[in-house]
């Protein structure tokens, strides 16, 4: 309360400010109608001063019976995740795979007998009672180890489903998350969850109906049961380091469950100590009775159920040969199903199981796992086309090649992640010339072409000189290569909010600066210090009101850490249009007042036939004050939108791009417009115009419709580079120009992950098998796939429209 306090006495302060200027600078009649504005600013100052004194909705903590609902549509949500992600991998179909799980034999690595109870052992497949066995322990905390291929994450995922069905209202809901961008040196174990938590189920940060703090007290409160997935997936000095933080930092009370490999745990605990209160399991062999059991149901009867007596016979005579022990990894039992049992099409065209017996060929268990992992990727394309002959967008070698890139790029990037609005540090715009340069370039061929269309367009202006347009476009190519550079160099300081006041000051005064200087400097060697002083004043104090417009609005030009994510609706309308208004009526006016003070400010540096008394008070006044009205109804639609969650929401790649590239074009568009209105009123008073018996919302109109072909693109390249979609599309096309990803990507990655090749983690992409990964990525070198320039062309022009 006391910021909005704060907020009230400085609106009025500039208020009071702005109003003793227009009476200096006023007649009568002005001052009259003065005292009038300031009667309205007194009432304003009334009504601010009751909504400062309200209680809002936003401060404070969530209530008990909020904290209860929360967990509800959690619990509903994250159920109707992991449940379509086991459809997809087909967990249940027919049934899961009979893994026995039982404590780690290995001495060190679980914490004392006296602190995690009774022995564990439960079977995978038998969901409920697993389930019973978790809710069993005493501090709720659990480590599964395993080898590579083990059925960890399956374990993670049939672990919570298992909990979720047999949740009772006070249990904790689980959350499953992968761990692979968590970096304890940034942030803390509750302020990743927190984190996570927000960006993958938004609707827990919906202020009006959960509270304030809803996401934070269910951490705290022990009402999230996280489910830490691919420890083993970070580099060793990672691992130790969230081993140490989980520790550390989060209360021992709190329920855990972490997945890792043997060996890489085993690792962690001798340098950070093993987790505390948490058993330790891990998986016995699959028996290859039940792996043959589970192939043979997975198969359609008919003549291809017969293919898998051969096996099972050679896998009887030979226990410990190479098919055996194959049979005893559930991944290698899921790429067996999907390479032999699930495909379609006539039997002679079909891969034999049998094929495994053959010692010469597959000597070991793991020539049968590269078999299988080779045989992957045109297994699942060609069945998908079988299923639908029509559609011939992904062909199986094509889909291997991009998928081959892929798997290249992540282990480049030394992540299992794939984040979207990362993309670009997958090409050369991760270096920040590349980006500063690029947003240059754009920005001076867009001010040039608006400035060409200007010309052919307006009778009687078509022949603006083309140095004039150069050097303006020269100067706005400076300004935006020096705001990127800042930007970026403030994002990569520790610690340093990229969104914060002082850096969006920072940003924009650099830009104004980079903007008008070159050409004082100019002027003062053509005419004079003082002409080179009054141009840098003037254009200084517009082009630095301009710009800070748009990067308040907008954002610093640097690609953010997050998406944007939002939609229009009118959810809790009644709540949110009181706090929208306010924020236009505020920004109206104070931009008004901001208006006549900078008017005052900047009359005595204009140049001879800019006078001061050619710019009427009250038309300074009515101008700001639609202006105002025109930047604070920006405002409050981004804010709007940025806060509008549904209670369904579930937060995916596809969605994140769309929701982002929503923000993106209104930030666009908002930003092309908010640059021209700090210069308006100066402009207008050089042709005297506000002398003229000519309708002031005609001039400014007017003004708008000339002024956004030459003025719009500066920013409208400025508020794009803000957001995280311009960077993705950039990137993409790139990429797909060299032949290493598809032009339409967002489209092969959800076919790739309904496929089962990928799966979904909130906003990101993984492999579904880490194997899977790195065997791909041992194919970078494979020949590109042939294509034809029309196909190029037509993939490239529908690029725009599907991302």
């Amino acid at each position: 309360m006391g910021q909005r306090w704060g907020g009230v006495w400085a609106l009025c302060v500039i208020v009071a400010v702005a109003l003793v200027v227009t009476w200096n600078m006023g007649d009568e009649s002005t001052v009259s109608t003065a005292s009038s504005v300031l009667a309205a600013v007194i009432g304003l100052f009334g009504v601010l001063a009751v909504w400062a004194w309200r209680r809002d909705p936003r401060q404070g903590h969530s209530s008990t019976g909020q904290l209860v609902d929360a967990t509800g549509v959690l619990a509903r949500l994250v159920g109707r995740q992991w449940q379509e992600e086991a459809t997809l991998r087909q967990l249940f179909a027919p049934f899961p795979l009979p893994v026995q799980w039982t404590d780690c034999p290995d001495v060190g690595v679980g914490d004392h007998r006296q602190l995690i109870g009774a022995p564990f052992s439960c079977a995978a497949d038998r969901v409920e009672e697993l389930a019973s066995a978790f809710r069993a322990l005493p501090r709720g905390r659990l480590v599964a180890l395993g080898p590579a291929g083990s059925g960890k994450t399956t374990f993670a995922v049939l672990l919570t489903l298992g909990l979720l069905r047999t949740r009772q209202e006070n249990d904790p809901v689980p959350v499953l998350l992968s761990l692979a961008s968590f970096d304890p040196a940034r942030e803390s174990a509750h302020g990743w969850l927190s984190r996570r938590l927000a960006a993958d189920y938004p609707m827990l940060a919906d202020a009006e109906v959960y509270g304030p703090t809803a996401i934070g007290d269910l951490i705290s409160g022990h009402r999230v049961l996280p489910v830490l997935d691919g420890l083993d997936e970070l580099p060793g000095p990672a691992r130790t380091a969230i081993l140490s933080a989980l520790n550390d930092t989060l209360d021992t009370r709190t329920p855990l469950v972490l997945t890792c490999r043997t060996s890489a745990y085993t690792t962690a605990v001798t340098h950070a100590g093993v987790l505390a209160g948490a058993a330790v399991v891990e998986p016995a062999p699959v028996r290859p009775a039940d792996a043959l059991t589970l192939l043979r149901l997975a198969t359609s009867p008919g003549p291809r159920h017969a293919r898998w007596d051969r096996l099972a016979r050679h896998v009887d005579e030979n226990p410990d040969g190479p098919a055996a022990r194959a049979l005893t990894s559930p991944l290698l039992v899921g790429l067996a199903r999907v390479v032999y049992a699930d495909a379609i099409g006539r039997p002679s065209e079909l891969a034999d199981p049998s094929e495994l017996v053959d010692s010469e060929r597959f000597p070991t268990a793991s020539a049968i796992e590269l078999h299988l992992l080779d045989a992957l990727v045109p297994a699942l394309y060609t069945r998908a086309r079988r299923l639908q002959p029509a559609d011939r967008r992904w062909e199986p070698a094509r889909a291997h090649h991009y998928l081959t890139h892929l798997a290249v790029g992540l282990v480049r990037q030394g992540t299992h992640d794939l984040t979207w609005w990362q993309l670009y540090r997958w090409t050369p715009l991760v270096r920040t010339w590349c980006r500063a340069a690029l947003s240059a370039a754009t920005a001076f061929t867009l001010v040039c072409a608006g400035h060409l269309f200007y010309c052919l367009t307006s009778p009687g202006h078509s022949d603006i000189p083309v140095d004039l347009v150069l050097s303006y476009g020269g100067a706005v190519a400076l300004a935006i290569a020096c705001m990127s550079s800042v930007a970026a160099w403030t994002a990569a300081r520790p610690g340093t909010r990229i969104d914060s006041l002082r850096t969006v000051l920072l940003v924009a005064a650099c830009g104004y600066l980079a903007h008008s200087t070159p050409k004082g400097v100019w002027r003062m060697a053509d005419h004079g210090i003082r002409a080179g002083v009054d141009y840098i004043m003037v254009a200084s104090t517009l082009y630095g009101l301009s710009y800070l417009a748009v990067v308040y609005t907008a954002g610093s030009p640097v690609p953010p850490g997050m998406p944007s994510r939002g939609r229009l609706g009118m959810r809790h309308w009644r709540h949110r249009l009181p706090r929208a208004v306010a924020t236009v009526v505020g920004a109206a006016v104070l931009t008004g007042a901001a208006l006549n003070i900078h008017i005052a400010t900047v009359a005595p540096w204009l140049p001879v036939g800019l006078a001061q008394d050619s710019i009427p008070p009250l038309n300074a006044w009515a101008y700001g004050l639609v202006a105002g009205l025109l930047f604070g109804s920006v405002q409050a639609l981004l804010r709007w939108m940025r806060h509008t969650v549904s209670a369904d929401d579930l937060t995916n790649p596809t969605s994140s791009v769309r929701d982002d590239r929503r923000i993106c074009l209104l930030t666009g568009a908002a930003g092309a417009v908010l640059i021209t209105l700090p210069d308006i009123p100066l402009v207008l008073s050089a042709t005297e115009a506000f002398a003229e018996d000519v309708s002031l919302s005609v001039l400014v109109v007017g003004y708008l419709w000339s002024k956004l072909p030459l003025v719009g693109p500066v920013g409208l390249v400025l508020a794009l580079a803000a957001c995280a979609w311009p960077h993705y599309t950039v990137a993409r096309l790139l990429i797909a120009a060299r032949g290493q990803l598809p032009w339409r990507l967002q489209s092969f990655l959800a076919e790739a992950h309904r496929l089962g090749i990928l799966r979904q983690v909130g906003p990101v992409y993984q492999f579904r098998h880490a194997r899977l990964r790195e065997r791909l990525a041992h194919h970078a070198q494979l020949p590109r796939p042939r294509s034809s320039w029309s196909n190029s062309a037509r993939r490239f022009w529908r690029c725009w429209t599907c991302p």
